[in-house]
């Protein structure tokens, strides 16, 4: 039987980090506006290929007002293979509020959300050991939903989000057991998952670390480092890093860099392109470019 699956990869890390907050001396509006266009090699999110190791697009609109309040529209490329049946397109629509010095201290609050429209999944969410059949087939979507929290000093900034929709990015039972049922050469461990019951990932953790410093005036270094912590799905747990320059030239943003995963099964993170599934969490060296205007 082939399985229909998700990629349980994981969402964008940063929410709130995207604009400085308005100087309440030296502004005459009340509010900023900045709409960044994005073009990559590779679009990734926390190390994983959302665009199948693909090229792809980003088109952002950030809001931030001088009260604090902070807003963020955002429509990307993907994968159709990845993201069955959607229109290729992940939304994110976040919203919050965010307070403190940002030379210093400074925190933030908030809500986002992360759609796929009309992408889904059919799955089995459960396993007849008696007779060795997968059943009870129902369709999953991989839209998402967030608490954030966000604590910074200076160019150090640190994130927490806990998923409370039902599923992260379609990740439960269906979703894991059923990839690593379809695509493992070894069943066990799928009929170990099954054995667990039916569980969704409602009350996942996602961990990111961030910290940019400037080399030169048009020159910044970027780290980063996250984790995810999926609730009843401990097979989907990975840590992510990346190290990159971004340099601004010509009114555009240049920007290389070398992410890296550490999954725990890999299956989870491969892809059906036709036949052949491929890998979307290996060592991958990105290069883009974006402006803002």
């Amino acid at each position: 039987m082939s399985l229909t699956r998700p990629l349980p990869s994981a969402f964008a890390a940063s929410l709130f980090a995207f604009a400085a907050m308005p100087g309440s001396a030296q502004d005459i509006a009340s509010y900023a506006v900045t709409t960044d266009v994005k073009l990559t090699t590779d679009q990734r999110t926390r190390g994983v290929s959302d665009s199948l190791n693909g090229p792809g697009a980003k088109l952002s609109v950030q809001l931030a007002h001088e009260s604090g309040l902070v807003g963020l529209a955002e429509f990307a490329t993907v994968s159709k293979k990845q993201f069955l049946d959607g229109a290729g397109v992940g939304v994110t629509l976040a919203g919050g509020y965010r307070f403190g010095n940002p030379d210093g201290w400074h925190y933030g609050l908030g809500l986002a959300a992360e759609m796929f429209p009309g992408a889904k999944f059919q799955a089995p969410h459960g396993f007849d050991m008696e007779t060795g059949t997968p059943t009870d087939l129902r369709s999953t979507r991989f839209d998402s939903a967030f608490a954030v929290l966000e604590i910074g000093y200076g160019a150090l900034e640190g994130r927490v989000m806990n998923v409370i929709s039902k599923t992260y990015r379609g990740i439960d039972t269906g979703g894991v057991c059923g990839t690593m049922l379809s695509l493992m050469p070894d069943p066990t461990r799928a009929l170990e998952c099954y054995g667990r019951g039916d569980h969704d990932s409602r009350g996942s953790w996602l961990f990111d670390l961030g910290y940019k410093h400037a080399l030169t005036p048009t020159t910044t270094l970027n780290l980063h480092a996250g984790y995810q912590r999926i609730a009843n799905f401990s097979e989907a747990n990975f840590s992510d890093y990346s190290i990159g320059i971004t340099h601004k030239h010509w009114g555009f943003n240049w920007t290389a860099e070398w992410m890296t995963t550490r999954t725990r099964v890999r299956e989870l993170y491969m892809a059906m392109d036709g036949d052949r599934p491929r890998a979307t969490d290996g060592n991958r060296f990105v290069l883009s470019v974006s402006r803002s205007f």
